[in-house]
């Protein structure tokens, strides 16, 4: 996979398995990143969220748009 940068932190679980689910629908490449760490027993992702997603950055446009969509469908 070419360059990648940090695109979106994101808050919850189902949130992150949401749109990674559409990413790979969508053949948009990516990676989600989690913060659990078990030694710590998920010490990491209570203080920064619990993850976020890397992808190149022409994709940026298109997963800040899906994950907006996803946010404003769960309120």
């Amino acid at each position: 996979m070419e360059d990648l940068e940090r695109i979106v932190d994101i808050e919850n679980e189902f949130t992150g398995r949401l749109i990674e689910s559409i990413l790979k629908e969508r053949d948009i490449p990516h990676i989600l990143r989690t913060y659990h760490d078990s030694a710590y027993d998920g010490l990491w992702a209570f203080q920064q969220g619990w993850g976020f997603i890397e992808a190149p950055p022409e994709f940026r446009d298109e997963i800040m748009k899906i994950y907006d969509e996803v946010l404003s469908q769960q309120s």
